[in-house]
């Protein structure tokens, strides 16, 4: 007999490999922008994570991030170079700073907030080892536009996230079927 929780684990799966292929398209599109720093990313890929924030468990919204990371390298073709290191640690700094915003402080900030905050935790983390183990002390000559960057489109995706959760009829039948 099979029980009512393993029927909806396939559909779970698929559910969060949907979100992580929309990750990976916005990844592909976003790599074809030019840069002037090879780990600088304008965020499009997180938008599966912020509109995850409000559909799936924790389990897997973590999930989600590491198919991100992981699918990213494979698309840009970074998997086995240092650029992974940077969207490791952004991935894992921004994952957990919106996680916290969204769980425990929604009541007081909305999703363009947590896209904020995500998206500042993210640079900050790649600043950081960009420091460390690319341009030392130089690291703060980028730290201005990089920081900039971050700020515009993450108000961009969070505008965007707001409207989608609000307007969306998927979003809101995915809610109702959140575990």
């Amino acid at each position: 007999m099979t029980r009512l929780s393993d029927r909806h684990i396939p559909a779970r799966v698929e559910f969060v490999a949907l979100l992580a292929a929309f990750a990976l398209f916005l990844s592909t599109v976003e790599y074809m922008i030019p840069k002037p720093v090879p780990f600088m990313r304008i965020g499009l890929a997180n938008l599966p994570l912020i509109i995850g924030l409000g559909i799936l468990s924790d389990r897997e919204y973590f999930l989600l991030a590491v198919l991100k990371v992981f699918g990213q390298g494979l698309v840009t073709g970074t998997i086995f170079s240092y650029i992974i290191l940077f969207s490791l640690a952004g991935t894992a700094a921004s994952t957990l700073v919106m996680y916290v915003f969204y769980r425990f402080a929604r009541r007081f900030i909305s999703l363009l907030g947590v896209s904020i905050a995500g998206a500042m935790a993210s640079n900050i983390a790649q600043l950081q080892l960009s420091r460390l183990i690319l341009f030392g002390d130089a690291a703060r000559l980028i730290a201005p536009p990089f920081l900039a960057v971050g700020l515009v489109t993450s108000i961009l995706l969070g505008l965007f996230a707001e409207s989608f959760v609000v307007k969306s009829q998927w979003y809101a039948k995915q809610k109702e079927n959140r575990p």
